[in-house]
């Protein structure tokens, strides 16, 4: 069986996609010593990954995703290479491909939230750009020989918006980073906080880490953070503790948003970074307080997971699959109603049996989730995909 995989995600840099892609290659490198693999890459990651198994090549494909080169010029090169399918973990599968293939679909953000305020483009060009991601995403969905889904919400959110068959979806739900580090790790690193800004981050913090898309709700969260803090500075305890909010992603349009909207109201107890290593991040996710996660919509929801996995307290939203991944690892709040989430942060903050609670669960709860798993369940659709293919 010679299987290809479109890994122009691979790599850190390109969000949960790219984490996706090159955990899910890597592994299966560990698991596959029988079939052959084509790893499709762009110029800019294709350096990044050297295969260790005499099985997988890597392949140059300069097209950008999303671009009229990926349409157009991308199926030749997959047809060239004559895969029994190619699997495309995301929904971006060019039109012009007719070739047989899996896809993976993490979510249907795209389709659930199709606002103008999740663009930064002119409103006609946004809208033409919206209709061809539904063409495409309606194309995958329908004309792909299976279906992974990331989560079991993601899988019947395809079932609730297409009229798909549910056999032909598979759950491989995703994990968090392979290695956490313990406290007794970072005893040496009591500075880096302090290197990963021009500003200090004042301690106790509550941590975010992701994008600041609209459906992230993170307005919410600093309105939220806001009212929380004032009600701490109004407590009738002398000791009361000062609390401040990290907020780590790449500095996008909607940072900036979110950026110019803190300076408005003259907020300095929130501090966003940019440009952290993973170093830094580790570092940043063992000394958080707290992890807050108020999000609308996910199809997995990766960064709460992780900081189960760290032990530190997490406080999400209870949409999408938040507690089908968190299950009893998270203290859950309603996110449309700000004084709420103030609440629920005020229990993170100081509710010691919820905390202890907390702190046990989310490492336990993460250990249910591994790569490893994800490339083995992956690797039996590929089985499964390949036989309906030849019988």
């Amino acid at each position: 069986m010679k299987i290809g995989i479109d890994a122009r995600f691979f790599g850190p840099d390109s969000k949960g996609l790219g984490r996706y892609t090159q955990k899910l290659v890597e592994h299966l490198e560990h698991i596959d010593r029988t079939n052959d693999y084509v790893i499709f890459m762009t110029r800019d990651n294709i350096d990044l990954y050297t295969p260790k198994n005499s099985r997988f090549c890597k392949v140059l494909a300069p097209y950008k995703w999303y671009s009229f080169s990926e349409q157009i010029f991308f199926p030749w090169l997959l047809y060239r290479h004559r895969c029994d399918f190619v699997h495309f973990p995301h929904f971006n599968v060019p039109l012009l491909f007719l070739g047989r293939f899996i896809v993976t679909i993490h979510d249907l953000i795209l389709v659930r939230y199709p606002t103008h305020k999740a663009s930064t483009r002119n409103i006609v060009f946004y809208w033409f750009k919206f209709l061809m991601y539904r063409l495409v995403i309606r194309h995958a969905i329908f004309n792909s020989r299976a279906i992974a889904a990331v989560s079991l919400f993601t899988k019947n959110d395809i079932l609730d918006q297409y009229a798909v068959c549910a056999d032909k979806i598979t759950v491989t739900l995703e994990a968090g980073s392979d290695v956490y580090r313990s406290h007794n790790d970072i005893e040496d690193d009591l500075d880096v906080l302090g290197e990963v800004s021009d500003r200090s981050i004042i301690e106790p913090y509550f941590l975010y880490v992701g994008n600041a898309y609209p459906h992230k709700n993170l307005k919410m969260l600093v309105d939220a953070f806001v009212l929380f803090e004032a009600q701490q500075k109004r407590s009738t305890y002398k000791d009361a503790v000062a609390y401040s909010l990290v907020l780590v992603g790449k500095r996008d349009y909607f940072y900036d948003r979110l950026q110019e909207y803190i300076d408005r109201k003259g907020i300095k107890s929130i501090l966003i970074l940019s440009t952290v290593s993973n170093h830094r991040l580790h570092l940043l996710y063992m000394r958080a307080h707290g992890f807050l996660f108020p999000s609308l919509y996910e199809g997995f929801g990766l960064p709460p997971l992780e900081a189960c996995a760290y032990g530190i307290p997490v406080l999400s939203s209870r949409l999408a699959c938040m507690p089908e991944i968190l299950g009893d690892a998270a203290h859950y709040c309603d996110v449309s109603d700000v004084s709420v989430f103030a609440a629920g942060i005020a229990s993170i903050a100081a509710d010691e049996q919820l905390r202890t609670r907390l702190r046990a669960e989310g490492p336990l709860r993460a250990q249910r989730y591994s790569w490893q798993k994800t490339a083995q369940e992956t690797h039996d659709l590929y089985l499964r995909t390949f036989y309906k293919i030849t019988s």
